[in-house]
């Protein structure tokens, strides 16, 4: 009979744990690798490690994934529909909603890609004029003004759009399209998975841009961005963020020191 009390009173104490944890709504888009396909239960990448770090570390907050779209990923946020979203960069349009933001001091990149050939070198990326361009539906380029829209790039850079990166890749190695835009950290993944394809694909030295990763946060966000720094830094604390970054092929730049 002790032992059933005891057991009890440990469940009951589990369930007032799980009742104080407070839901903070996590917006993802499919962006490999940092998340892919956000709206089934088996949702992959580093946005779903590290929430489950988060939530292994402690037990204040439950961080949740909650599903939306690179086109409709700001008005959600302004909407409420989640409290942040992360790995934006400063260049992608967001500057104009409401918000309040967070460096990750995460860092990655865009490169062009192109079939391989003997007389081929870099400077094939110099010059886009008649080249067709795979990019991925929604994402915002650099060499574009980063303007997403399908019909812009469409009619002013003869654009294929796809949602997938290994499609565009694809396209790349049948000759159906001349240059495509690929995350720096999903190309070396490919490179190390698909090694016979990879050898036969010219990746950039240029790149197109540089993310200079950041969290967004609603105003009125169920976590600040300072308590969210802290639970990053306590993380890093014995260097688990970074073994989890390099399992993406990603890495973090210095973090400015705190005076």
């Amino acid at each position: 009979m002790l032992i059933k009390r005891m057991l009890l009173a440990l469940m009951l104490s589990a369930a007032c744990v799980a009742q104080a944890a407070t839901e903070i709504r996590v917006g993802a888009y499919h962006f490999p690798p940092y998340l892919i396909k956000p709206e089934s239960a088996g949702a992959s990448g580093l946005l779903p490690d590290l929430l489950k770090a988060f939530n292994q570390l402690q037990g204040e907050y439950r961080f949740t994934l909650v599903a939306t779209s690179a086109m409709r990923r700001y008005r959600d946020l302004q909407s409420g529909r989640f409290d942040l979203i992360l790995f934006e960069s400063p260049a992608w349009g967001w500057q104009h909603i409401a918000h309040e933001s967070l460096g990750l001091h995460i860092e990655d990149a865009e490169v062009y890609v192109a079939r391989a050939q003997p007389d081929r070198d870099q400077r094939y990326f110099d010059d886009f004029t008649g080249k067709r361009m795979a990019l991925y539906s929604g994402y915002h380029y650099s060499f574009a003004g980063f303007n997403s829209d399908r019909q812009f790039l469409t009619e002013h850079f003869n654009a294929l759009l796809t949602y997938s990166h290994d499609s565009n890749l694809t396209m790349l190695l049948l000759g159906r399209a001349d240059i495509a835009l690929i995350p720096r950290s999903y190309m070396r993944t490919y490179q190390q998975r698909y090694p016979e394809q990879s050898t036969a694909l010219l990746v950039s030295d240029r790149p197109d841009q540089v993310y200079q990763h950041q969290a967004l946060f609603r105003l009125q966000s169920a976590i600040s961005p300072q308590v969210f720094d802290a639970l990053l830094e306590q993380l890093n604390s014995d260097q688990q963020l970074e073994k989890l970054l390099g399992r993406y092929n990603l890495r973090s730049t210095p973090t400015p020191s705190r005076e």
